[in-house]
């Protein structure tokens, strides 16, 4: 008989009905400790190391992560779903520009904010200046702040929108 390993109940995966149909699963933090506990966030970062981080570093700070987008194109399917309250933008995918999903947020009046390796003084940044703009790397306490910066604004968003 092999020894019985402890049970960590620290992190639990969880399939959303949402989620399951889009075929994604949605990763969840269950402790209530965290920061941004039950915080329902999108991300969309094309490296996939980065993307890698930037998931288990929202998660470790209580958020639900339910998609990491790698393309515009994965991304943009999200632009009018519901499912969640806060969105992390990479501003450059590969050879394109978030913009376009940007924007449809923008007009959605859904919080996000880019995190990108660009300097804010960038002209192509210039349209984003109000949104808050993280440079990588971030710490997750840059993270934490301007994630709950930008839910500030929209406060009813801070669980998701159902």
């Amino acid at each position: 008989m092999r020894p019985r390993r402890p049970l960590d109940l620290t992190i639990i995966f969880l399939v959303s009905a949402t989620s399951a149909a889009m075929g994604k699963t949605m990763v969840h933090s269950m402790n209530d400790n965290n920061p941004l506990s039950g915080v329902t966030v999108l991300v969309v970062e094309d490296d996939l190391f980065l993307a890698m981080a930037l998931e288990d570093t929202l998660v470790g700070m209580g958020a639900v992560v339910v998609d990491v987008c790698h393309t515009l194109d994965e991304a943009m399917a999200w632009a009018d779903v519901d499912d969640f309250a806060v969105a992390v933008l990479d501003f450059s995918l590969g050879s394109h520009s978030v913009t376009p999903l940007a924007r449809r947020l923008a007009r959605r009046s859904v919080p996000f904010i880019l995190h990108t390796g660009m300097s804010r003084s960038k002209p192509s940044l210039m349209e984003w200046r109000d949104f808050p703009i993280v440079e990588k790397p971030a710490s997750p306490h840059t993270l934490v702040a301007a994630i709950k910066s930008v839910l500030a604004r929209e406060p009813a968003r801070s669980q998701g929108r159902h």
